[in-house]
């Protein structure tokens, strides 16, 4: 934001920006970002490297502003009654912020998407083709809550040739704020430009609805939270959007599941990091499954909430705290230690709940037979499934793409994590020797 848009906003303390300086310093920003977006398009992998190294340098240097920033976002979020969930998410600290670096010295490492050849031929008439990847240009971005996301799609977005518009909302504004600037200036330092990493936070929710009808000005926009803002992102924006979904995922225990890989599994499916969208929040038990008393009840040992079905329920052992499963619980995304588990007698009756309630992200089934394991990865229709390992592997980072923009539950170019290559589109180069078409 320059200097005299922020004088514009901030004029003084009662002073509100009218709709009209709201869209215009917003279309300043797209507009300083399409012409970022064009530097950045030929800059070449070495040098985007470089920046990314960079950023990660700066970012564990001036760790205590960014910790500083992000205690007053965690007090704000606490004193106006946000949930231990939303708070985790909210929450930085030293070995968050180290892992933060990392990513991005990773992200480093992998090869440049940009300028990689999809397909390619010469044609009979000897035209020579070829479909190349690159940059989408000018990408959006609209999230809660996460400043680590300002880091992972910042990184993502310049490694892919990208210049990006971040609105990170006001429960993260301070600590965003620091990061931003703090990516501006090491863009600065690599003499790449600092336009490249631009936020409309300043400008509040009328900011977003501006940038979410910046068709023309924006190439793309990427909504990454819960249902609310992801749907009024779908519903409202003239930009084109890449729909980000939320996790309401499933673990199905066969009749086969073996009890120390069931118990292993769902512990860390569901305890590791209750508040991410990766999280298990079904679990779906054979009614023959020797191994569902024991997956249960080191649940519940492990401080989760069950929300049971009445077969569930008198299964358990005498004692145990159960809360009744309503028909709202097998369609919610708890982000906290609550677990909704149903009694099924089959594959078809557990295949039919996921396709009732799953919101399309991850599903895993945990068992030992092959036919099984074969019909779950064939009929169900989620942009990740998982055969006998835990539903936290739905990770860009984990998957090795670096990291991740979001998990797309749509089924257009990009499904799933989305890395580097999902931040391309492609390009035909044709070359001739002065051929015509007859």
């Amino acid at each position: 934001m320059t200097v005299q848009e922020t004088a514009s906003v901030n004029r003084n303390a009662e002073s509100v920006p009218t709709p009209e300086e709201v869209e215009a310093g917003v279309h300043s920003i797209a507009d300083r970002a399409r012409a970022a977006s064009r530097r950045m398009a030929r800059a070449n992998r070495a040098w985007k490297d470089l920046a990314l190294e960079q950023i990660a340098q700066d970012v564990v240097a001036r760790r205590d502003a960014v910790l500083a920033a992000n205690a007053k976002d965690v007090e704000r979020g606490r004193s106006s009654g946000t949930s231990e969930a939303l708070l985790d998410r909210l929450t930085l600290t030293p070995e968050r912020i180290d892992a933060l670096a990392s990513a991005l010295r990773n992200l480093a490492g992998l090869p440049d998407p940009v300028g990689s050849v999809a397909r390619g031929q010469t044609l009979p008439n000897g035209l020579r083709m070829r479909q190349v990847h690159v940059p989408l240009g000018v990408v959006g971005a609209i999230y809660e809550a996460r400043p680590n996301v300002t880091l992972d799609i910042a990184g993502l977005a310049l490694k892919s040739g990208n210049a990006v518009i971040l609105r990170g909302g006001s429960a993260a504004a301070a600590t965003n704020t620091v990061l931003v600037n703090l990516i501006r200036d090491s863009l600065d330092t690599v003499g790449l430009p600092s336009d490249a990493v631009q936020t409309i936070d300043q400008f509040g929710r009328p900011g977003a609805n501006f940038l979410m009808k910046a068709r023309g000005k924006v190439d793309v926009l990427i909504p990454r939270g819960g249902r609310d803002l992801i749907q009024n992102v779908v519903t409202n924006a003239a930009v084109p959007v890449i729909e980000t979904g939320e996790g309401n995922v499933h673990i199905y225990l066969d009749e086969t599941a073996p009890e120390e890989m069931a118990v292993d599994i769902l512990l860390n499916a569901k305890t590791q990091r209750p508040s991410v969208c990766n999280t298990v929040e079904t679990l779906l038990v054979h009614a023959d499954c020797a191994a569902a008393r024991e997956v249960l009840s080191a649940l519940t040992a492990a401080g989760v909430r069950l929300h049971a079905d009445e077969r569930i329920r008198g299964i358990l052992p005498q004692g145990t705290a159960v809360l009744e499963a309503t028909e709202e619980d097998w369609g919610r995304e708890y982000m906290d230690l609550d677990l909704a588990v149903a009694m099924v007698d089959s594959m078809d009756e557990a295949l039919e709940h996921i396709r009732t309630f799953s919101t399309g992200h991850t599903e895993a089934i945990i068992t030992n037979d092959l036919a099984n394991a074969e019909r779950f990865i064939a009929e169900i229709d989620s942009a990740a499934v998982i055969v006998n390992a835990s539903t936290r592997f739905t990770d860009g980072g984990e998957l090795g793409l670096g990291a991740e923009v979001g998990i797309s539950t749509q089924k257009m170019h990009a499904r799933g994590p989305m890395g580097l290559k999902e931040l391309t589109t492609t390009k035909w180069i044709i070359q001739g020797d002065g051929q015509v078409r007859a």
